[in-house]
């Protein structure tokens, strides 16, 4: 049974850093594109940042230069490393996998197979 298991949230004031992580089980993604995405209230579920099974990296443009995500094969770990947080960063982030071998990385939610149950992240002014 796959299941993917964030971490890290919490509350943080503007400008300031988290570190966020999923550890999946059940499967090795080691092939799989991985993704965050996060939901603000009252929005759609959104594109944060994207990495394909050889390491390359996409990240949406409002949290370019801010956010770096990443992973570690050996662990079965996805991380997002979030810097000079700001308000409109608060949402809950999820952790999600495409279940397509070495598939590219997409922005649409629509794509992603598996998916965790969320952590919150909440960013005062």
């Amino acid at each position: 049974q796959v299941q993917l298991v964030e971490s890290g949230g919490g509350l943080v004031q503007a400008g300031g850093s988290l570190r966020l992580s999923c550890a999946a089980s059940g499967r090795t993604f080691s092939s799989r594109a991985m993704g965050w995405l996060r939901q603000a209230p009252g929005k759609e579920r959104e594109f944060a940042g994207g990495i394909k099974f050889g390491g390359s990296t996409f990240h949406a443009d409002s949290v370019k230069g801010r956010f770096t995500i990443s992973r570690d094969n050996a662990k079965n770990m996805l991380y997002l490393q979030m810097n000079s947080l700001k308000p409109e960063d608060t949402a809950v982030y999820y952790c999600a996998v495409k279940d397509r071998p070495f598939g590219e990385v997409t922005r649409d939610r629509v794509d992603y197979d598996y998916w965790g149950q969320g952590t919150q992240v909440t960013v005062s002014a």
